[in-house]
C-alpha cells in the first residue's frame, strides 16, 4: 500500500425527489447569487430547470442562467461564464446536468477567482489558488465529476484541438444532489456510455504496480460487479429505481478516489481517449469502450496475475493456473463482450475514426519525444501509443 491522505468534502444528498430541495440546500449554505449552468434542451424540456428556477424564486435567491454546454465541453462557454460571474458578483455556481456541465462549472469557478486565462491551469502553466464554489444536481450517472477533483475542457489553440484536465481540491463540489429518477429518461446509448465511463474510472486505478492493495482491490471489484449487474437491469427496464440508484451511487464512488487512495494509478487510456473524442467529437464513454480494451491487449503481459485476477473475480472466467496469459485474454474478451452487449463500439470503424489519423492523435498527445510518456502501469512512449491506437483500429469482434 502507498501512503495517503483521503478527504471527500462533498455533501451527498441522495434519493427520490431530492432535486426538489435544491433551493433549501443553497439556503443552508447561505449563498445569495447563483450562476446556474446547464446543457442543452433536455434540462428545460424535462421540467428540471424550470422547477429549480421556481424554487430559487420562491426562496428569493438571485440567479443567472448559462446554457449551451455540449459533450466534450468547450472553453468558449467557460469564458462567458467567467465574465458573468465577475460582472454579476456571483457567489456560487450550480451545475444542472452531467459531467460536461459540472466540468464547465468547475472551470468557470476557477476562472472567476483569477485575473489570467483559466486554461493556463489545464495546460499546467499555473496552479489555481481559489475558486467560486460549485454544487450540482446530477442528471447522468457516468463521469463522477459530482464529487471528483477533476475537470476536462477542450480548446482550440493555433488551429490545434487541445483537450486537457485540471485536478485540484478546489474543484470538488460542495454538494451533489443525486436523484436517480432524473436518469429515467436517458437513452440506452447514454446509459451505456455512462456505464463504460464509470468502469473505466475504476480500471484506471485497478491496474496498478502497487502491492498489498487488498482492500481497494475488493472495493474496485465489488463496484464493477454492481455496475455490470445493474447496467443490464436498467437497460432492460429504464424506470427500475433500484438499478438506476445503484448506478448513480457507483458512478460517484468510481471517481471520488475511494478506489485509488492507496495505489499508483494509470490514466493512459483516458488520455488517449481524450484525443479521440477531441478529434471526432464522440461520446467519452464510447471512446473509452474502444481504447481501454485495446490498452489492455497491449499491456496485460506486464502483470499476468493482476489481469487474471480481474478476469476471474469480475467476469467469472475459470482460472488456468498453468496459463495465466490465456486467463487474462479471456477476461479482456469478456469485458469486450459485455461492452458489445450494452451497445458500445469496440473499434475505430465503429466510431468513424480513421487509421490515417493515428499520427495526428499521437501528435495531439504530445509524446513526440522520450521526455513525455502516458500512464504508470507501463509508461507508454510514442511507439507504444501508436500500437494501442492501431489495436483499436484493427480490432474485429468475434463471438
Amino acid at each position: 500500500m502507498e501512503d495517503f491522505r483521503y478527504c471527500v468534502s462533498t455533501n451527498y444528498i441522495f434519493g427520490q425527489g431530492q432535486s426538489k430541495k435544491t433551493a433549501n440546500v443553497l439556503l443552508e449554505y447561505g449563498y445569495k447569487k447563483v450562476l446556474v449552468v446547464y446543457g442543452q434542451k433536455s434540462a428545460v424540456s424535462s421540467g428540471l430547470l424550470p422547477n429549480i428556477e421556481k424554487q430559487l424564486q420562491s426562496k428569493n435567491i438571485e440567479y443567472i442562467t448559462l446554457g449551451g454546454v455540449v459533450p466534450n465541453p468547450r472553453a468558449d462557454l467557460v469564458y462567458d461564464g467567467i465574465e458573468l460571474c465577475k460582472k454579476e458578483g456571483v457567489d456560487f455556481i450550480l451545475a444542472v446536468g452531467g459531467g460536461s456541465v459540472i466540468d464547465t462549472a468547475k472551470a468557470i469557478g476557477l476562472g472567476a477567482k483569477d485575473d489570467g486565462d483559466f486554461f493556463d491551469f489545464y495546460l499546467k502553466k499555473r496552479k489555481p489558488v481559489d475558486s467560486v464554489k460549485v454544487g450540482c444536481v446530477l442528471t447522468i450517472a457516468a463521469a463522477g465529476s459530482e464529487s471528483s477533483t477533476s475537470s476536462v475542457i477542450q480548446k482550440e489553440i493555433d488551429g490545434k484541438i487541445v483537450k486537457n484536465g485540471c485536478s485540484t481540491p478546489l474543484n470538488r463540489p460542495l454538494f451533489a444532489i443525486l436523484d436517480p429518477e432524473l436518469t429515467y429518461s436517458l437513452s440506452a446509448y447514454q446509459t451505456a456510455c455512462g456505464v463504460t465511463d464509470m468502469m473505466a474510472h475504476i480500471l484506471e486505478r485497478y491496474f496498478t504496480n502497487s502491492k498489498g492493495v487488498i482492500v481497494t482491490d475488493r472495493i474496485c471489484e465489488g463496484l464493477l460487479l454492481s455496475i455490470i449487474e445493474n447496467a443490464q437491469i436498467a437497460l432492460a427496464n429504464p424506470n427500475n429505481y433500484e438499478a438506476r440508484a445503484n448506478l448513480m451511487w457507483a458512478g460517484a464512488l468510481a471517481h471520488n478516489n475511494l478506489c485509488g487512495v492507496d495505489r499508483e494509478q494509470d490514466w493512459a487510456s483516458h488520455h488517449l481517449e481524450h484525443q479521440l473524442s477531441a478529434l471526432y467529437d464522440v461520446a467519452h464513454g464510447a471512446g473509452l469502450a474502444v481504447i481501454f480494451p485495446a490498452w489492455m491487449d497491449y499491456v496485460y503481459k506486464h502483470d499476468l496475475s493482476r489481469f487474471a485476477q480481474f478476469a476471474v473475480r469480475v467476469f467469472h472466467v475459470d482460472m488456468d493456473y498453468n496459463d495465466l496469459a490465456y486467463t487474462s485474454r479471456q477476461g479482456i474478451k469478456a469485458f469486450r463482450s459485455f461492452l458489445k452487449k450494452i451497445g458500445m463500439p469496440l473499434s475505430f470503424k465503429d466510431i468513424g475514426a480513421k487509421k490515417n489519423d493515428i499520427e495526428i492523435l499521437v501528435k495531439m498527445l504530445g509524446v513526440d519525444d522520450d521526455s513525455h510518456t502516458e500512464g504508470k502501469f507501463i509508461p507508454l512512449y510514442r511507439e507504444d501509443c501508436l500500437k494501442v491506437y492501431e489495436i483499436a483500429n484493427d480490432y474485429v469482434f468475434q463471438e
